[in-house]
């Protein structure tokens, strides 16, 4: 389990920086292990923290973004919103500050991204808790008015005790109301008024909605999502129909007939008797709104 350690946020220590980042390099406390994944904004590395004796993730900015002033103050915000949001299934952001001319954000390290769990077999009360945990963090950011715009299974952090972690709010904005901005999200999991530079609390419900139908189902639906739905009988399997409904109404390509947001989504799965078919053979019910357990990736 992550320790729940107070956001600590502090200027450039002026720690001598490494010309080169590679396993071995310091950043103050941190030594840097290997190289997790990189992007066009970032680069995450595992790393030991020496302080606490810990394995943790550090993402990087790149310098050139950090070195504008705009998208130094998305870093920022970034870090403000995640130091705000206190969830069971939202990654807690424990460390935020400028080493060396760098940029560091650090996070209790997971085992894996839930789109590399995909690539193995999951069980349907395994994946039923995996779809109430992800609920249960977007509705944690939507109470706060939180926005995060790139709902998709590569941000979701799987830990031990199969828990689920929502990371990555770096599109993620504070909600007041509709207002136009340019599209971004990823596609595959963007909703249709999302790509058109119009997102709402309703557009993370959507990508929420598909990321639970491509757990369950192995296929992700396209645009404009009219049956037959890729999977859609794989995706009923040892599901009740209340849940199966649910799902389907995430992913309605029209705004207005999904949930307003993910606290309505996650109010309609606690109601719900029963997640998983009660005729199915062999395996446990999955009753709705029970408490989530913890973890970070």
């Amino acid at each position: 389990m992550p320790v729940e350690a107070p956001l600590k946020i502090f200027p450039d220590d002026d720690w001598p920086a490494p010309r080169t980042l590679r396993a071995g390099s310091r950043l103050d406390r941190y030594r840097l292990r290997s190289r997790l994944a990189e992007g066009g904004f970032a680069t995450v590395y595992s790393a030991f923290d020496t302080v606490t004796k810990r394995r943790v993730a550090i993402k990087i900015p790149d310098g050139r973004y950090v070195a504008n002033t705009q998208s130094l103050e998305d870093i920022w915000r970034e870090v403000r919103i995640m130091g705000s949001l206190r969830h069971p299934n939202i990654l807690p952001l424990h460390d935020a500050r400028m080493i060396g001319g760098r940029f560091v954000m650090v996070f209790p390290l997971g085992i894996e991204t839930l789109a590399d769990r995909f690539g193995r077999r999951l069980s349907r009360a395994t994946a039923v808790s995996f779809a109430r945990q992800m609920i249960d963090a977007v509705a944690h950011a939507h109470r706060q008015k939180v926005l995060h715009r790139d709902i998709k299974p590569e941000n979701f952090i799987l830990f031990p005790g199969n828990t689920l972690c929502l990371t990555d709010f770096g599109l993620a904005r504070v909600e007041r109301g509709r207002h136009d901005e340019s599209a971004s999200g990823t596609l595959g999991f963007i909703a249709p008024e999302q790509a058109m530079g119009k997102p709402t609390l309703r557009s993370d419900v959507f990508s929420l909605g598909l990321v639970i139908y491509r757990m369950l189902a192995g296929d992700v639906p396209e645009y404009p999502f009219e049956p037959p739905l890729p999977g859609f009988n794989r995706l009923r399997r040892g599901l009740s129909r209340e849940f199966v409904g649910l799902i389907r109404k995430a992913i309605e390509a029209n705004p207005s007939r999904r949930f307003r947001d993910a606290v309505a989504m996650h109010n309609a799965i606690k109601r719900i008797r029963s997640l998983t078919s009660e005729t199915s053979s062999g395996r446990a019910t999955v009753k709705g709104g029970s408490k989530a357990t913890r973890r970070a990736a």
